[in-house]
C-alpha cells in the first residue's frame, strides 16, 4: 500500500466550489483502500461545509481513475488463502472505491480525462454531470477479470442509460468512446483533451448563480423518482411537496428578479447579480 497523504487533494473556492483530485497518477489513480477512505472524506467534508456548494472530482496526470487497485487486490489474495477481505455491505458506509454508497447531497459534477474504467465507471456516476474529454476512454474493463460491480454500477448505470445500454456495456466490457457516451447520455459534455477540468469549473460557476435552495430539492426530487419512488404518484407527491417549499422560499424573490428584467427572451444574463438584490 503505497497511498502516502497525498492521494487525494482537495481544493476550495471563496465561491464555494471544492475540487477533489485524484492524485494516484502511476497507477493510473486507481484506488486502494487508503484512497478510498480519504475519498470518502474529502466528499464528506464538502457535504458537510455549508460554504462549499458545488463539488467536482477529477483525476491527476490526464486520467480520471481506473479502478480498483489490483496490484492491492493481488496482494491480498496471496495473504488471504482465497477469502476476500470485503466487509459486508450493513453497517458500512464507505464502499470499496470509497464514496460509491453516498447520496451526495449537493450538485457534484464528475471530470473525465483518459480513463474512467471499472471502479473509475463507478466513480464517475456519483456526479450529477460528467464532462468528458474527446480522447477518453469509459467501460466495465473488470470484466476481463472477474472483477465485479459493487460500488453502484449496476444500479446508476440504467438509471443513466437505460437497461439496455447499461447491459451491453456490462456484459461485454468493451470501450465506449466519448461521443458514443455523449449519444446514451453518459457524457453530459464533450470537451477536447486538456479541458474537462475548465468546462468542469466553468459550469459550476453557472449553477452557483441560481437560487441555491429551488435548484437542490428539484435534484433530489429527481432521484428521489430514479430510486425511491414506490409509484408514479410517489413520485409526483414528492416533487409537488418539495416545490411548495420552493416556491415559499424563493420563487416570490424570483419573480421579483424576472420584473427587474433579468430572463427576459430565454436570456440567462446577469440572472445571479439580479439575484442577490
Amino acid at each position: 500500500m503505497d497511498s502516502g497523504k497525498e492521494a487525494v487533494l482537495t481544493e476550495t473556492t471563496a465561491e464555494g466550489i471544492t475540487i477533489i483530485s485524484i492524485n494516484r497518477p502511476h497507477r493510473r489513480n486507481a484506488v486502494d483502500p487508503a484512497t478510498a477512505q480519504k475519498l470518502y472524506d474529502a466528499i464528506l467534508g464538502f457535504e458537510n461545509d455549508p460554504k462549499q456548494k458545488i463539488g467536482i472530482l477529477t483525476g491527476v496526470g490526464g486520467t480520471f481513475c481506473a479502478g480498483a487497485d489490483l496490484h492491492e487486490v493481488a496482494q491480498m489474495a496471496d495473504s488471504s488463502n482465497g477469502q476476500s477481505h470485503l466487509l459486508p455491505f450493513d453497517g458500512h458506509s464507505i464502499g470499496p472505491t470509497g464514496p460509491s454508497r453516498m447520496q451526495i447531497k449537493k450538485p457534484f459534477i464528475c471530470a473525465v480525462a483518459g480513463y474512467a474504467v471499472a471502479g473509475g465507471l463507478e466513480l464517475s456516476l456519483l456526479g450529477d454531470l460528467r464532462i468528458v474529454e474527446e480522447d477518453a476512454v469509459l467501460g466495465v474493463f473488470c470484466r476481463r477479470w472477474g472483477v465485479p460491480l459493487i460500488d453502484g454500477g449496476t444500479v446508476r448505470l440504467q438509471a443513466i442509460v437505460g437497461l439496455g445500454r447499461a447491459l451491453d456495456m456490462i456484459l461485454t466490457g468493451r470501450p465506449v468512446g466519448a461521443q458514443e457516451a455523449l449519444g446514451m447520455g453518459l457524457a453530459t459534455r464533450v470537451v477536447p483533451k486538456g479541458e474537462a477540468l475548465g468546462e468542469a469549473i466553468r459550469l459550476a460557476k453557472q449553477l452557483l448563480a441560481f437560487p441555491e435552495y429551488c435548484m437542490n430539492l428539484d435534484r433530489k426530487s429527481c432521484y428521489y423518482s430514479a430510486y425511491d419512488a414506490t409509484s408514479f404518484e410517489d413520485a409526483m407527491r414528492q416533487e409537488y411537496n418539495s416545490g411548495v417549499k420552493a416556491v415559499e422560499a424563493e420563487s416570490i424573490k424570483g419573480a421579483a428578479t424576472f420584473s427587474k428584467g433579468a430572463g427576459r427572451h430565454g436570456s440567462f444574463k446577469l440572472v445571479g447579480k439580479l439575484w442577490k438584490l
